[in-house]
């Protein structure tokens, strides 16, 4: 069964903005620490992103998010690469604007709105083209990247 391909916060991650700046109450590293009371909150403007650079190759294979709803993406698009190389599109993913965990899987249907291509890759662009807040902001709860470490 895929399990996360890094050790908890040893993954470096890059986010496009952060709500007033303010990276104790809203920063990136809430997304990962399973915690239900924190967030990411990106601040307003269209296009916003989270990049992972994984420290080592990995088979990505699901793709867990948690918005709030009101602030989720209604497009994602899925960006990666290998170590040196310009990222290249692996797929769109269409979340629904809720506060549930969705789970996109690689063995779905070709027709399923939530699924990732599985992908051997050192990097990692998610990109939310279409915010559900009329400003632009996104707030992810929790976001999880399973997979394997080659």
């Amino acid at each position: 069964s895929p399990s996360c391909p890094w050790d908890g916060g040893t993954c470096p991650c890059r986010v496009s903005s952060v709500l007033n700046r303010d990276v104790k109450q809203f920063g990136k590293k809430h997304m990962f620490d399973a915690s239900e009371e924190t967030c990411w909150n990106s601040d307003q403007g269209t296009c916003q992103w989270v990049t992972l650079d994984f420290p080592r190759t990995v088979k990505v294979s699901q793709l867990h998010i948690q918005f709030q709803g009101g602030f989720s993406s209604q497009l994602c698009t899925l960006e990666g690469c290998r170590a040196g190389e310009e990222l290249v599109r692996i797929s769109e993913l269409f979340p629904a604007d809720t506060n549930a965990m969705q789970i996109s899987f690689a063995m779905q249907t070709p027709f399923a709105a939530f699924q990732v291509e599985e992908t051997v890759l050192d990097k990692l662009k998610i990109t939310f083209e279409k915010s559900t807040d009329f400003f632009g902001r996104i707030v992810v709860y929790h976001l999880g990247v399973l997979g394997e470490r080659l």
